[in-house]
């Protein structure tokens, strides 16, 4: 039978690339793992968990409401829930805020994905949620062990927010630790899970 060479060579390394990323994601629930159970919380060093974490929605319409009042919307453009994580400091936030802006999940007259939310001048809606953060492998009750503390993670999102608004013109914002009321319409539905790994410091 005859075999189509390139094929099995791209499927193999497919294979190789599943089975990195599957590595480093039992790495990291391991590291949760051990956060969690051993409860060393005050020990974890930047970088022990991963990188701040953003769920990137594209919409056409997102709101957000506190106490019954709308604090902030947006129409078409992207909403992000942000978390932050043990051991994130503003380099995480930096990085990820950037590729969050030059991610290309917008059509372009061709119809294919190639616009960045910078292209576009879309809105953008960030929303707090510590919950992202939560360690999900055993027992049926989520822990949020490996979320940052309260303090610091309200100080990175006003961090991200800061620096969102002065390099997009449509920023609005949830309000940290607050009881919210999301909504939106997901174009698409179009959904991603963001970490970026921030730039290796200089020797």
């Amino acid at each position: 039978m005859p075999v189509d060479l390139g094929s099995a060579a791209h499927g193999g390394a497919g294979r190789g690339a599943d089975r990195r990323r599957g590595g480093q994601r039992q790495g990291l629930e391991s590291r949760r793992r051990h956060l969690r159970d051993t409860g060393r919380q005050a020990q974890v060093r930047p970088g022990d968990l991963d990188r701040m974490i953003g769920l990137l929605q594209r919409v056409s319409h997102a709101s957000v409401a506190v106490d019954g009042l709308t604090i902030g919307a947006i129409d078409g453009g992207l909403m992000v829930l942000l978390c932050a994580e043990r051991g994130d400091r503003e380099k995480e936030a930096d990085a990820l805020l950037a590729k969050l802006l030059a991610y290309r999940v917008f059509a372009d007259d061709a119809g294919k994905m190639n616009r960045s939310l910078s292209d576009i001048g879309g809105g953008l809606l960030l929303v707090p949620q510590f919950t992202l953060a939560a360690d999900t492998q055993s027992g049926t009750r989520p822990s949020f062990t490996p979320a940052a503390a309260p303090e610091e993670g309200r100080r990175l999102f006003d961090y991200f927010a800061g620096q969102a608004a002065s390099r997009h013109r449509q920023v609005a914002t949830g309000r940290f630790g607050a009881d919210m009321k999301v909504s939106l319409t997901n174009d698409g539905p179009v959904t991603f899970w963001l970490q970026v790994k921030p730039p290796a410091a200089k020797a």
